[in-house]
């Protein structure tokens, strides 16, 4: 007589939950922070915003005293650094992305999160706010750093003033558009030094090699450009007519300037996340 072996069912200890789009922006969020290269490119923002701040600053009471000129807005001294500063949250944009791609991480992460978009949009989502947060942080650290200076320029802060406020809010608006337009093209080359040569080629060397062409075709475009168009959200009256006259090209208002800059971030975003979709990891 033979013993019958009664199936021995294994009840799971811990069930796996489905990969929500909150739940991949979370994992998203511990990623980018478990990176070096983040806190490093991240220092350097806040570093380079602030000390340029400061030198914009004792700058310009020297020139006060020699030119004797009039009050200064304080907006101008909190975006001096602007020029320097999006080219780190340009390098931390494509690092995002890239990085992955070097170390072959990119196949895990989609393995987990089968559905791509969700997971460029969660990585853009995360680059967003945390460059949106430095740059509030350096514009605080960069108002508290020129008070030494302030007072011998009689400048002054009002955020009632429309310009003002669109200098203020333009900046940390403009350096996150920086950040997902060199996020998007780390997306399509996937390569980091590619991708960063790209961007840099794109911010400032395309700029200047097209101001020295005297082709009219050339200066219908050049306005576009993502950085020339964006960067007139930081620029009060008097800077955007000096500009306007150097340029023979369309005299972009600033907000709609800011407008081509995103549309340059929604058009590569765009083809990112369809060539994601497309191409193996």
């Amino acid at each position: 007589m033979t013993a019958t072996a009664t199936p021995v069912r294994f009840q799971p200890t811990t069930s796996v939950r489905p990969p929500t789009f909150g739940r991949t922006v979370h994992a998203e969020w511990i990623k980018f922070w478990t990176v070096r290269s983040t806190v490093w490119t991240l220092v350097a923002t806040v570093s380079v915003m602030v000390g340029i701040s400061m030198l914009a600053a004792w700058g310009s009471t020297i020139e006060a005293v020699d030119a004797g000129s009039g009050p200064m807005n304080t907006a101008q001294l909190l975006s001096a650094g602007y020029q320097l500063a999006q080219l780190s949250v340009a390098v931390l944009g494509v690092l995002t992305i890239s990085g992955e791609y070097s170390t072959g991480m990119i196949r895990s992460t989609l393995v987990a999160v089968p559905r791509r978009v969700p997971v460029l949009t969660a990585k853009a989502l995360v680059l967003s706010g945390v460059v949106a947060g430095v740059s509030v942080v350096s514009m605080a650290l960069s108002y508290v750093a020129t008070m030494p200076w302030r007072g011998r320029l009689n400048a002054t802060f009002d955020l009632t003033n429309p310009e003002t406020l669109r200098m203020t809010v333009g900046l940390p608006l403009y350096l996150v558009a920086i950040a997902l337009l060199a996020f998007a093209i780390g997306a399509l080359v996937r390569h980091s030094a590619a991708a960063l040569t790209a961007v840099i080629a794109l911010l400032l060397v395309i700029e200047n090699v097209l101001m020295i062409i005297p082709l009219r075709a050339v200066e219908l475009i050049s306005p576009f450009l993502p950085s020339t168009a964006g960067r007139r959200v930081l620029f009060d009256t008097e800077m955007l007519g000096a500009t306007d006259v150097m340029t023979e090209g369309a005299d972009l208002a600033p907000w709609l300037g800011y407008g081509v800059l995103l549309g340059w971030v929604l058009v590569l975003g765009a083809l990112a996340a369809m060539m994601l979709r497309r191409r193996d990891a």
